[in-house]
C-alpha cells in the first residue's frame, strides 16, 4: 500500500516514516511532496480531530484514490488552560519558529513553580483509506513543563518537555526512546493495530 502522509513538516513525515517502516514494512510512505505538496488548509477547527480530518481530505482529494493519514498534535498545559493547544505550531505567531514558541511557552510559565508545570502532548491521525473512508486514532504522552530548554534533539516543544517517568527532556532523550513513549508513537500504535487487522 503506498500511503501518502498530509504535512509539509519534514520531520513528522521522517517520524512517522521511521515509526512505520518498523511494524509495517509493506506500507510505502510517502511526502505530500510527491503529490505536489500539500494543499493550503485553513486550519480552524477546534479540536486535534477536526484539523487533523481536514488536512487528510485535502491531500485525499488529490491523491486519485490513494490513502493518507494526517496528524494533527500539540502540546497542552495544565497551567495555560490547556494552550497552547490547537495553535501550537504558531504560539509565538503565524510564521514563529520552534524557538520563538519555545521562548513564548517558558516566558507565559515563568511564574508558574515546578509541582505546577504538567502537561501533555496530544496526537489525532486522521486516516482515509483508499475507498475514502474516515479514520481516527489518537494519543497522548504525560508530562511537565521544564524550567530551561534542555537539549537539542527532536523538534517543535522536545527540549522542554519532560515526560512523565523520565529525568530527561524529549530533546535530551534517544530518538528510540521518545519514539515509544511520544502521543503520535500511541496513535501510531492504534492505526498499526488497525490496518493489521483489516
Amino acid at each position: 500500500m503506498d500511503l501518502f502522509i498530509a504535512t509539509g513538516n519534514t520531520h513528522k513525515v521522517e517520524e512517522l516514516q521511521t515509526l512505520l517502516s518498523v511494524h509495517l514494512p509493506d506500507v510505502r510512505v510517502h511526502s505530500a511532496l510527491a503529490l505536489g505538496g500539500m494543499p493550503p488548509v485553513v486550519e480552524d477547527a477546534d479540536t486535534f480531530k477536526g484539523n487533523s480530518l481536514l488536512k487528510a481530505r485535502a491531500l485525499w482529494g488529490m491523491s486519485g484514490g490513494h490513502a493518507v493519514l494526517a496528524d494533527d498534535s500539540g502540546l497542552c498545559v495544565d497551567a495555560l488552560a490547556g494552550a497552547p493547544g490547537i495553535f501550537s505550531a504558531r504560539y509565538a505567531g503565524d510564521n514563529a519558529t520552534d524557538g520563538e514558541n519555545r521562548a513564548k511557552l517558558l516566558e507565559s510559565l515563568a511564574n508558574v513553580p515546578v509541582g505546577g508545570r504538567a502537561a501533555h502532548f496530544s496526537c489525532v491521525l486522521a486516516f482515509i483509506d483508499a475507498n475514502g473512508k474516515e479514520h481516527t486514532f489518537s494519543g497522548e504522552c504525560p508530562g511537565e513543563i521544564t524550567l530551561a530548554e534542555e537539549g537539542s534533539g527532536g523538534f517543535g516543544y522536545d527540549p522542554v518537555f519532560r515526560p512523565e517517568g523520565f529525568e530527561e527532556t524529549f530533546g535530551t532523550l534517544s530518538p528510540e526512546t521518545k519514539n515509544r513513549l511520544s502521543h503520535r508513537a500511541i496513535a501510531l500504535a492504534d492505526f498499526v493495530r488497525f490496518l493489521v487487522g483489516n
